[in-house]
């Protein structure tokens, strides 16, 4: 009989390492039984951040970075599992996402590139990994993202209300999930959450984001930048429709600011109105919902949250009201999506990926 017990890891557009938790998927609401983060060592961090801002690298740079990632994240788990009292056996699988250093889902042949050796990290641990998870979408016809919406249907679904979740990492995405299951859930890539702000920060400040939006704070919106960042035609896409920091990136901000030069504490606040706005126009596009949840890194921007209650009709609360806390839902999704792989589910939503058919996504690597 298989465990209950899974292993997810999750590493976002936002590179500040990567999020372990270990889920209990018995119960009908999942219960998480561990959490943790582990932040990149500073020579994989510039290796990662070499490779994901750049279009070009070598076959050397990134065999040797995928082979690093994946004894990187092996041993974390491993640390993981000890720190929290679990041995291999209590592990039915390992879901894991890796790091996206390319995602494509527009060119001539879509594409979507994530990192971090499976094969290493089953070696490491001992422990059943299933990873690669959003080639096997693009294959069947979508863009390979947002997935987590099939893991937000099966925990935050309620029959009286039509709810809105809104995950905030470096990339901002919202699933709508209606009352009604014969509508379709819907769920796409918003437009930068983090990312840009991050990248800014890194840039101006040698920092690695804005701490309590303190900067941003003492920043004035720019009303000619922000109105020339709204031009960019992403955010006037029809959805399904994803992107990452590789389009969202500090060559796109530059770009920007040499039309609208401004000072960084004004560039910050105007980066996070981006952020702000951009939500809200994504989930006014959407048919009403009574409820709007937030979860991601964004939750811990108090700028960002007073932004979004500010443009949202109504209470905007995060996942924390409905039992799960808004740090640990992505990397919750990816256990939970190695579990629906085992047990030979579809993962993906065709509405939301725009693939031609539900599929079972992902590879296995036995222990």
């Amino acid at each position: 009989m298989h465990s209950p017990l899974y292993i997810g890891l999750m590493s976002g557009t936002s590179l500040d390492g990567v999020d372990l938790v270990a889920v209990d998927f018995t119960p009908k609401q999942p219960v998480l039984l561990a959490q943790a983060l582990e932040p990149y060592p500073n020579d994989i961090l510039r290796s990662l951040k070499a490779m994901c801002r750049s279009q070009q690298t070598t076959f050397d740079n990134l065999g040797g970075l995928d082979a690093t990632l994946g004894d990187f994240y092996g041993h974390a788990i491993e640390r993981f599992m000890s720190n929290n009292t679990i041995v291999a056996t209590d592990v039915t699988a390992i879901g894991s996402h890796g790091q996206t250093i390319q995602h494509q889902p527009n060119s001539t042949a879509p594409y979507t590139l994530q990192i971090g050796d499976a094969n290493r990290i089953a070696n490491i641990t001992k422990v059943a990994v299933v990873a690669d998870f959003r080639r096997r979408d693009m294959a069947a016809g979508g863009q390979g993202a947002p997935l987590v919406p099939a893991f937000h249907a099966a925990c935050f679904y309620h029959p009286e209300e039509n709810r809105a979740i809104v995950n905030i990492g470096g990339i901002a995405n919202v699933t709508l999930l209606p009352k009604d299951k014969n509508r379709p859930i819907i769920g796409f890539d918003c437009g930068p959450g983090n990312t840009l702000m991050d990248q800014y920060c890194q840039q101006q400040y040698n920092k690695r984001y804005d701490e309590n939006a303190s900067l941003a704070t003492r920043g004035v919106i720019s009303n000619e930048l922000l109105n020339s960042m709204l031009d960019d035609p992403y955010f006037e896409l029809a959805h399904p429709k994803s992107t990452g920091p590789e389009y969202f990136s500090a060559q796109w901000l530059n770009t920007q600011l040499n039309k609208h030069p401004t000072s960084p504490n004004d560039t910050l606040a105007t980066l996070c109105e981006l952020s702000a706005l951009t939500i809200h126009m994504s989930l006014n596009g959407l048919p009403t919902c009574e409820k709007v949840f937030i979860c991601g890194g964004g939750t811990h921007n108090p700028l960002l949250m007073q932004r979004l209650n500010h443009y949202v009709e109504g209470d905007v609360e995060t996942t924390s009201v409905l039992g799960i806390h808004p740090d640990w839902v992505e990397a919750m999704a990816f256990a939970w999506l190695a579990k629906q792989t085992l047990e030979g589910k579809t993962g993906n939503i065709p509405s939301v990926t725009g693939a031609t058919k539900a599929v079972v996504l992902g590879a296995i690597y036995s222990a």
